[in-house]
């Protein structure tokens, strides 16, 4: 009965996910926001067509499918994407996608075997590593991104009750998608204020 519920739930929020992606990238193809009544009403309506079997030829929710290609999401990606659609919603800071990019390279080689000890095993009960993700959770505070506590705290409180199959707090903290935007955007960043900068000097040349 509890693994019944630990799929359902997996289930809803892949497919609300599914939606908040085809979102996202239509606003970008379009070059233009949606209103928020309309965010809603989409998500509302993929999120349907991706959780509930669709018969045919499929035996399973679009969303399983989706699921079982790239796994489960950590809650952090899952907030940050779905919050993304919020109409005050903050950037995401560039210190938090650094932040994740270096722990990505070191955390992902040493779980994978290269090197002398696995720090996947921490995420058991290792209070050192709770204690690090909450101080992390304060300096996002108070740096202004008042969002990254949310976000750091309800992945905790998810992990603490076992929202997912997974005991181990790594999964909700961390997955290669997450990894891999914020090994992505951290030189777009880059590019884009040297390009405003740049833009920014020519405006004010004198003559």
């Amino acid at each position: 009965m509890m693994n019944q519920y630990l799929q359902l739930i997996a289930l809803l929020e892949m497919s609300i996910t599914c939606a908040v992606v085809i979102i996202i990238l239509l606003q970008k193809l379009l070059k233009m926001p949606f209103p928020l009544a309309a965010r809603i009403a989409v998500v509302l309506f993929l999120g349907n067509i991706f959780f509930w079997p669709l018969g045919m030829s499929l035996e399973l929710p679009l969303s399983a499918y989706v699921r079982g290609v790239i796994g489960e999401l950590s809650m952090v990606t899952m907030l940050i994407l779905w919050s993304s659609l919020l109409p005050s919603a903050q950037k995401t800071p560039l210190g938090f996608k650094l932040s994740v990019a270096l722990i990505a390279v070191v955390f992902y080689p040493l779980a994978l075997g290269f090197g002398m000890f696995d720090p996947y095993a921490w995420g058991y009960n290792f209070i050192g590593l709770l204690i690090a993700v909450i101080v992390f959770a304060i300096l996002c505070g108070l740096t202004g991104w008042i969002k990254g506590i949310w976000i750091l705290s309800i992945a905790i409180m998810a992990w603490a009750v076992g929202w997912h199959e997974s005991a181990n707090l790594w999964d909700y903290l961390l997955d290669p998608f997450l990894a891999a935007w914020a090994l992505y955007s951290i030189p777009n960043a880059i590019l884009l204020k040297r390009r405003e900068k740049a833009q920014s000097g020519y405006l004010f040349r004198a003559g």
